[in-house]
C-alpha cells in the first residue's frame, strides 16, 4: 500500500470494513476488531491511527511481531493468517496495515482469561455477538445444521403420515412401511434426520421433517411458508391485490397406481404457490388456438419462477425468523430468502454454477422428488438463460448478510 492510498483511505474514515487504532492497543482488545471483521466481510486494521484520523504512528518495538504472536497465535481462533504491511512517512512515523479476507472457518473467537468470546461487526464498531448472531455464524461456517434443530412442541403426530409413507416406499424403495406405531415410525425418522430425541428423552420433529412433510408447520415454526404479496403498482404503496401468508409441507401428496404412474393428489406448498401467483404473472389469449383452447402467455418463463422459488425455501437460512417472500409488481417479481449466502459462497460462484447447500436434508428429498436439479445448477442453467430469452433482461441478485433478493423483469 502506497502513503496515498493510506491517506485516502484515511481521509474515507471508518466503517464496517475499516478499523483506525491507536499502538497502545492491547492484544485481547485488537483480536476482538481481528475477530469481527473476520466474522463479517474481512477488512482492514490501521495500527497508529486514532479513532479522528489523526496519524500517530505506532512505537512498539517488532510490531509485526507482536502482531502474528501475541494477537492472532494467541488470542484468535481458529488460526487465521492476515496480510502485515507497513507503510513509512517521510518524517519516521509507521503505520501498520493489517489486512484480513472473509474467515472460511466462522465464527471466530477470541480467547482471553480462559473465555472464549465472539464479536461481529455493526456499523464501524465491533460488539460481543448475540446468541442469535452466534447461531447465524455456526450455521454459516457449517458448525451446526439448523435444519436439524429439534422443534419445540412437535411431535409424530404433526407430520403428514402419507407423504412419509410414499418416500418410504416409492422414493427410498423400502420394501414396506414401519409398523403402525410411533416408536416404530420414530426410529426410521430419526435415521433420516426428519425427527431427533431431545437431551430429555422426547422425540420431536426436526426443522427438515417439519417444512417437508409437517400438517401446519407455521403452528409451530413462525417462519416457515411463503408471505406472497401482488401489488398493481412499482413499489408496495399501492394497495396489494393479493396478500397471504401460505402454509403446509413442501412435498405434495402423491399416489401412485399399479401401472407405476405417479401423480399428485394433494398439492404441496410450492404448488399452491405458484397456482396463486398465476393470474398475477400470466394472463390468457384473447383468441383461441387451433384445438379451441386459450393459451397462457406467461409474463416471466414458468420454469424460472418455478426456480427461483424453490431456491429460496430449500436454502435459506432457518436461524432467521422471516419468511420467504414472493412479490409481484407491476414491472417485475422478486423473491426474497432470508440469510446470507453460505460461509464462502459469494454470487460470481453462484452464478457459475458453483454449490454449497445450506440445507442438504431439504435439498436432497426435494431433489428425489424432482423440485431441484441434481447438478445444482439452476441458476446458470435455467434462470438466467431463461429471462434472457424471454426478454433479453438477466436475472438481478442482491446479496447482503441479511436476505438474497432475485429480481426478474416482467416481459411485455
Amino acid at each position: 500500500m502506497t502513503k496515498t492510498e493510506l491517506l485516502e483511505l484515511i481521509a474515507n474514515g471508518e466503517n464496517s470494513g475499516v478499523e483506525f487504532k491507536l499502538d497502545d492497543i492491547r492484544a485481547e482488545q485488537l483480536a476482538r476488531e481481528v475477530v469481527a471483521l473476520a466474522n463479517f466481510n474481512g477488512g482492514r486494521i490501521l495500527l497508529g491511527v486514532g479513532d479522528d484520523g489523526a496519524i500517530t504512528g505506532t512505537q512498539r518495538d517488532d510490531v509485526e511481531c507482536w502482531v502474528m504472536d501475541a494477537v492472532f497465535g494467541r488470542k484468535v481462533h481458529p488460526q487465521i493468517l492476515p496480510y502485515y504491511e507497513e507503510v513509512r512517512f517521510d518524517d519516521g512515523r509507521i503505520v501498520a496495515v493489517i489486512t484480513l479476507t472473509q474467515g472460511t472457518a466462522k465464527p471466530y473467537v477470541v480467547r482471553h482469561n480462559d473465555r472464549e468470546e465472539i464479536y461481529v461487526r455493526i456499523g464501524s464498531t465491533s460488539r460481543l455477538a448475540t446468541r442469535e448472531q452466534q447461531a447465524r455464524l455456526f450455521s454459516v461456517g457449517g458448525m451446526i445444521h439448523a435444519e436439524l434443530l429439534p422443534v419445540s412442541g412437535s411431535r409424530f403426530q404433526d407430520l403428514c403420515k402419507e407423504r412419509l409413507t410414499d418416500y418410504i416406499l416409492n422414493i427410498i424403495g423400502e420394501p414396506k412401511a414401519p409398523v403402525p406405531t410411533v416408536d416404530a415410525w420414530a426410529e426410521q425418522l430419526c435415521g433420516l434426520g426428519f425427527m431427533a430425541e431431545r437431551e430429555d428423552g422426547l422425540l420431536v420433529c426436526t426443522i427438515a421433517g417439519l417444512i417437508l412433510f409437517g400438517l401446519r408447520p407455521r403452528r409451530l415454526l413462525r417462519q416457515a411458508g411463503v408471505r406472497w404479496m401482488a401489488f398493481g403498482g412499482d413499489d408496495k404503496s399501492y394497495n396489494a391485490i393479493d396478500d397471504q401468508v401460505m402454509d403446509g409441507p413442501l412435498i405434495a401428496r402423491f399416489e401412485q397406481s399399479s401401472d407405476g404412474h405417479r401423480m399428485i393428489v394433494e398439492m404441496g406448498l410450492i404448488e399452491r404457490l405458484i397456482q396463486a401467483m398465476r393470474p398475477f404473472v400470466s394472463e390468457e389469449a384473447s383468441e383461441l388456438d387451433d384445438n379451441i383452447r386459450r393459451k397462457r402467455h406467461w409474463h416471466y418463463p414458468l420454469d424460472a419462477i418455478r426456480e427461483g422459488v424453490v431456491n429460496s425455501l430449500a436454502h435459506r437460512d432457518w436461524t432467521r425468523n422471516e419468511e420467504v417472500e414472493v412479490i409481484s409488481y407491476a414491472d417485475r417479481l422478486e423473491v426474497l430468502s432470508p440469510g446470507a449466502l453460505p460461509n464462502t459462497m459469494t454470487l460470481a460462484k453462484m452464478i457459475t454454477g458453483q454449490r454449497s447447500p445450506r440445507n442438504s436434508i431439504v435439498v436432497d428429498v426435494l431433489h428425489d422428488y424432482g423440485y431441484v436439479d441434481g447438478r445444482g445448477m439452476g441458476v446458470r442453467k435455467k434462470i438466467i438463460p431463461l429471462l434472457q430469452q424471454a426478454n433479453g433482461v438477466a436475472p438481478e441478485f442482491e446479496v447482503t448478510e441479511d436476505y438474497v433478493r432475485l429480481r426478474m423483469q416482467r416481459s411485455l
